[in-house]
């Protein structure tokens, strides 16, 4: 029965330039039977470019779940169905990420095609470490959960990449530098646009900055992780007057269990696993 179904391609479309779409992509849009889009007027834009003339049908953030299910339904007639996003790559901070699942769920095939990413065309070049790191998408707007993410962020040591509109640009980036401190900061805005720029200074740099010119356009944030050898002596500083019992402690309430709790003690002190099991088993721990 799976095998007469559909097939679900996510089709990332240009972040700004509209040569950044691949010809694979464009016979894929061309080819399915149905594109659901985050917002069909916005796609209408680039399909009218291409001359693409499909069934469209709307799938954003509000409709996600029901649409799912309508989508589902379609795919098990057989129809290959493909998912947009205004700009980007579908499951990136938008509603993509639910019907995939639920199609995976299902046993319904799912393939991505390769194609425009803001946050790793950010990444890249933003001057920024690569190797390692972290995507937070938008920052919740609710000031408590924001806040335990930006606390969570405090010690992050991998680069961290945030998306932001420019009427919210000011508050995040005076959120950010009081909860991490002062760091290295790339602002990227207009990303393969033609006006588009890359700022690189400090995070009291931009705040100031900002404080004094008015934010234009979307904006990708690259921060600065924090540097492991200050976080360690951070540490260090924190434990050095506790003991292996109060520190196994304070991971055992957080619902860690035993071995997981003395991984992150040894992490934490610099030692090996089988040091603290040691030190703790001479204790009677």
């Amino acid at each position: 029965m799976a095998e007469e179904w559909g097939m679900l391609y996510l089709c990332p479309t240009p972040i700004g330039n509209l040569k950044d779409i691949s010809e694979r992509i464009l016979d894929t849009l061309r080819e399915v039977d149905i594109i659901a889009c985050e917002d069909t007027r916005n796609s209408l834009k680039l399909f009218n470019h291409y001359g693409i003339s499909k069934p469209l049908t709307s799938y954003h953030e509000h409709n996600k779940y029901d649409k799912a299910k309508e989508l589902i339904f379609k795919l098990k007639q057989g129809n290959d169905i493909a998912i947009v996003t205004d700009a980007g790559t579908p499951g990136i901070s938008d509603p993509g990420e639910v019907i995939v699942k639920e199609c995976l769920d299902e046993g319904i095939r799912v393939t991505s095609l390769p194609g425009p990413c803001a946050l790793i065309t950010a990444l890249t070049m933003s001057g920024q470490k690569t190797g390692r790191f972290v995507f937070e998408a938008f920052l919740p707007p609710e000031k408590k959960e924001r806040a335990e993410i930006l606390k969570e962020l405090k010690d992050e040591t991998r680069t961290m990449i945030i998306y932001e509109a420019p009427h919210h640009l000011k508050k995040t980036l005076k959120d950010i530098l009081e909860a991490l401190g002062d760091r290295q900061i790339s602002l990227l805005r207009e990303l393969t646009k033609k006006f588009e720029e890359v700022k690189r200074t400090s995070l009291s740099e931009a705040v100031a900055f900002y404080d004094n010119n008015e934010p234009r356009g979307e904006y990708v944030l690259v921060i600065e992780g924090k540097d492991r050898k200050i976080l360690r002596s951070e540490k260090e500083e924190i434990f050095k007057d506790m003991s292996l019992g109060e520190h196994m402690e304070i991971y055992l309430e957080q619902g860690y269990d035993k071995k997981e709790s003395m991984k992150l003690v040894a992490r934490d002190r610099g030692i090996s696993k089988r040091d603290v099991y040691n030190a703790l088993l001479q204790t009677g721990k």
